[in-house]
C-alpha cells in the first residue's frame, strides 16, 4: 500500500504514507515484545501485566505527580506490600526508585532539547524546590541539571 501511495501521489498521499508507516511500526514493535525474550523483562515486559501496567503508564504520563507507594498500589487496586512485590519482581527494582529514575530521565530531556529553566523542570516534576532537584539530579544523573543544559 505504501509502495502504491508513493508511485500514484494522489492528493492526501504524503498523509496517507506517513499513517501507513506508523502502523508498520507500531505493528513491528507489538511484535517485537510478544517475542523478544529482552522485551519480556524489565518495564517493557511489565507493561504487558494488567495491573503493573497501568500503574507505569500512569508514571510515565505524570512523572510530576506526588506518587507514593500507596498511591501506585492504589492505582494498581492492590495492597501496598503486595504491590511492591510485584513490581520489584516484574521491573527488577523498586517502584519508587523507578519513579525517580523516571523523572530523572524526564528531566534530562527536558533539560537537553527544550528551552527550559532548571526552576521550570523542577516544578514540572512535582520537586518544592530547585534545590531539592538540583540534589536529586546531581545523585542521579551524576553532574548537576545546569551541566547537562550547557551540554546541549
Amino acid at each position: 500500500m505504501i509502495a502504491a501511495e508513493a508511485r500514484e501521489m494522489s492528493p492526501g498521499g504524503e498523509t496517507v504514507i506517513t499513517r501507513l508507516a506508523d502502523i508498520l511500526v507500531i505493528h513491528a514493535i507489538r511484535f517485537w515484545i510478544t517475542q523478544s525474550k529482552s522485551a519480556q523483562t524489565g518495564w517493557l515486559g511489565a507493561l504487558q501485566d494488567s495491573q503493573i501496567g497501568r500503574v507505569i503508564s500512569k508514571i510515565h504520563r505524570h512523572p510530576g505527580y506526588a506518587w507514593t507507594l500507596e498511591s501506585l498500589a492504589s492505582e494498581a487496586s492492590m495492597s501496598r506490600s503486595a504491590f511492591a512485590a510485584r513490581f520489584t519482581k516484574l521491573v527488577g527494582e523498586p517502584a519508587m526508585r523507578y519513579v525517580t529514575r523516571w523523572r530523572m530521565g524526564t528531566a534530562r530531556v527536558l533539560l537537553a532539547e527544550r528551552n527550559v529553566t532548571v526552576g521550570e523542570v523542577a516544578n514540572t516534576l512535582g520537586y518544592e524546590s530547585e534545590a531539592a532537584f538540583n540534589h536529586a539530579f546531581k545523585r542521579h544523573v551524576g553532574m548537576s541539571p545546569g551541566g547537562v543544559k550547557r551540554a546541549h
